[in-house]
């Protein structure tokens, strides 16, 4: 079985974890070894608990501690070549990178956790591009002991590509940054605001909604709100906004898709419960 969990997830940091009993992968190093430690230790894990790392893109907040994790625990860290590329110039990266530096295949890699585990029980990761103002952003589709995993994060508008893949998805982990309210009547300067909003930026409460409206299928067991605006979205409205296309969805005997999935809200900047997937 399956579990998942996250350690962060904002733009104080992002951290998620996925768990197959045996082995771990991690994406993203948004926090630091110290509380890494903690925050799998607090749910019976250590830090061998993970064998990899996948990275979704150069902003600080995905990578900021991605150097002392190569430093300190030596673990593989895997990126589309355009990344790991980045990452060996980047100032928190680049003296670290090499030594534990991957090249994930843009068409999906067997990521092997442990020599003697067959290829038919290691994650198989295939990225898909996302439109954000990274040098290249890149979600991800986890196949896994039969269980497909969706992770998009920073996004600035759904494509296609990520519909395909959320369409097949048993969980999804997905974007619901801001509420458009609060974004525009809030402080922020304009060039900010339409950084934020304007299709390279981040993904709004409405935005998020209406993709899972597009791509929401019977086998759509798990969705995870993830990376909140702590200034322009409170938990309370990202939830409402998906919960009600949800609730208009017909999934069949008289349920919603309300009824039959269930939807989290992931904390910014401490950990989300352990969800078996």
């Amino acid at each position: 079985m399956l579990r998942f969990m996250s350690l962060s997830s904002g733009s104080c940091g992002n951290c998620y974890f996925l768990h197959d009993g045996e082995s771990g992968i991690i994406i993203d190093a948004g926090v630091s070894v110290r509380r890494l430690k903690k925050y799998l230790g607090d749910k019976g894990y250590s830090l061998d608990s993970f064998q990899a790392v996948l990275v979704t893109h150069d902003h600080l907040d995905h990578i900021r501690h991605l150097g002392s994790w190569c430093k300190r625990l030596q673990k593989p860290v895997y990126a589309t070549p355009i990344l790991r590329e980045a990452l060996s110039w980047h100032s928190f990266t680049r003296d670290w990178i090499d030594s534990c530096g991957r090249v994930l295949d843009p068409e999906g890699s067997i990521i092997r956790l442990a020599p003697d585990i067959p290829d038919e029980d290691c994650p198989q990761v295939i990225p898909f591009q996302v439109p954000h103002d990274a040098t290249q952003t890149v979600g991800f589709f986890i196949k896994w002991h039969g269980l497909r995993f969706f992770l998009m994060t920073d996004a600035g508008r759904m494509t296609d590509e990520a519909l395909e893949y959320a369409s097949k998805a048993d969980a999804v982990v997905i974007e619901s940054n801001y509420d458009t309210g609060m974004l525009i009547g809030g402080p922020y300067t304009h060039e900010l605001k339409m950084r934020i909003c304007k299709g390279n930026g981040h993904l709004s409460n409405d935005e998020c909604a209406s993709a899972i409206r597009r791509f929401w299928h019977p086998g759509l067991r798990n969705i995870f709100l993830c990376h909140l605006s702590e200034n322009n979205n409170t938990p309370a409205l990202a939830f409402s906004s998906t919960a009600g296309i949800l609730g208009s969805i017909d999934a069949g005997n008289g349920m919603t898709a309300k009824d039959v999935t269930n939807l989290q809200t992931l904390p910014r900047s401490f950990p989300s419960a352990l969800y078996n997937l």
